[in-house]
């Protein structure tokens, strides 16, 4: 799939452009400059089932502490773009920036698209501010204003008719899905070490600094044949000190809420009840989740069992979940964290087919009978899966009233143990047969 990327100055409106092409709130949109740090990527659907990636940057020439850092990763990120959309203020018209900016798009030989932000009104286009964009080199500056959608839909059509067209014998990228990977956890516990250790490279920026990260960022990769889109989120902390973190905060959470399995990242010195926060919140989804106790490089060989005890007694409420022992900065446990997550993602997409939940069923009951309510007993005509990602079980009961909650977690046990879904989350239905439709769900 071809690649289009958006660069251009701090508070150019680049992010509100992506936002509003890929047609969604995707990225973290802030009057204040710096908030896109790294290189942001959505898929692209037009009406006419045009499809290409758009990628975010992060301000260039930004004159802060993370300029160069934000350089080598948009430098990185241009190596596979086929178009770069480079964004100027089209209402102030050329910075020195832009100059910069212009003459080090030159030297990387790829076609550009000049776009014109914050143009919402045509009198606009005759302003000198506009007209200075011509003195960049890249011909007639595109109009645009996204936040009132002037000129996007056009964008679209321009970009799609300079993207390379797909060959009749080319194929989808990958036949299979995506495996969606939301690595989270507090902030400053290594989610972007761990990210840039299993792409090989520096794809996002890490620093000391907590919170360096701002957005949900998305990377595609493969490993072992499997695509992959690891999402390195921002540090979730308790209360949000201020608006961006606050935004961010709601794109790691979205980023659970839309992933297959999510990788909990845990300092092994500091944890507690904010991890079963967090990792409930993918929970609640039916998101599996694995622990990545990172850092393992600095406990001492006389600290390994006192620390995995602590760890284990700290996250008992956990403990259904797999965990492995990683560092970022040897890659130690890292291929076998991939390695579960497929594990995790595969076994949340189980069937289990009709007649052998009733097989099962048949020798549930038998061996724990269901209970009598006040001398009504319960009675469970059939079972049946009715969904996965989370698997999802069915019982068409006499009255879901009956059901008792000890009986519930007795059956809940057995799907557990004896299907085999002990590491991820699963929701039990109970059905009555009764005109009312009643029922009652438990995850």
């Amino acid at each position: 799939m071809s690649k289009v990327a958006i660069v251009g100055r701090p508070n150019v409106g680049k992010s509100s452009l992506f936002n509003r092409l890929v047609g969604r709130r995707e990225a973290i949109v802030a009057d204040e400059s710096g908030v896109t740090r790294d290189v942001k990527e959505a898929e692209v659907v037009t009406d006419r089932g045009d499809r290409f990636t758009l990628l975010d940057t992060g301000g260039l020439w930004s004159g802060d502490r993370w300029q160069t850092d934000i350089r080598a990763r948009v430098s990185d990120a241009l190596e596979d773009v086929s178009l770069v959309l480079f964004c100027f203020d089209g209402r102030t018209g050329v910075h020195a920036g832009d100059e910069e900016i212009a003459h080090w798009l030159r030297t990387k030989g790829i076609e550009t698209l000049l776009v014109a932000t914050k143009v919402d009104d045509p009198q606009h286009e005759d302003a000198p501010a506009f007209q200075e964009g011509y003195a960049l080199g890249f011909g007639e500056p595109f109009p645009t204003a996204a936040e009132h959608a002037r000129g996007t839909y056009e964008l679209i059509d321009e970009i799609v008719e300079r993207l390379p067209k797909r060959g009749e014998d080319d194929d989808d990228e990958a036949e299979l899905s995506p495996i969606r990977v939301a690595v989270v956890g507090r902030p400053n516990v290594g989610k972007s070490s761990i990210v840039n250790a299993l792409l090989g490279k520096e794809r996002v920026i890490v620093a000391d600094l907590p919170g360096t990260t701002r957005d949900a960022v998305d990377v595609r990769f493969e490993y072992g044949g499997r695509p992959f889109v690891l999402v390195d989120t921002a540090g979730l902390r308790r209360k949000p000190s201020e608006d961006v973190e606050y935004y961010a905060s709601l794109r790691s959470e979205e980023a659970m809420w839309r992933a297959d399995v999510a990788v909990l990242v845990i300092d092994p010195f500091e944890l507690g009840d904010h991890e079963m926060r967090v990792a409930n919140i993918a929970l609640e989804r039916g998101v599996p989740v694995v622990l990545a106790i990172n850092k393992w490089d600095l406990v001492d060989d006389e600290q390994l069992e006192v620390r995995r005890k602590d760890i284990a007694q700290q996250l008992r409420h956990l403990d259904f979940a797999p965990r492995v022992e990683t560092s970022a900065l040897t890659e130690f446990g890292l291929f076998e964290l991939l390695s579960i997550t497929v594990r995790l993602y595969d076994t949340a997409r189980r069937r289990i087919g009709t007649g052998a939940l009733n097989g099962w069923l048949e020798v549930w009951t038998q061996r724990q009978a269901p209970p009598n309510f006040a001398g009504r007993p319960l009675r469970i005509y059939y079972g049946s899966q009715v969904d996965i990602a989370p698997p999802t079980f069915m019982f068409s009961v006499n009255n879901e009233k009956h059901v008792t909650r000890p009986y519930e977690q007795y059956l809940r046990n057995r799907i557990r143990e004896d299907l085999g879904f002990t590491e991820i989350p699963f929701r039990t239905i109970f059905k009555s047969r009764r005109d009312d439709g009643g029922k009652r769900v438990r995850t």
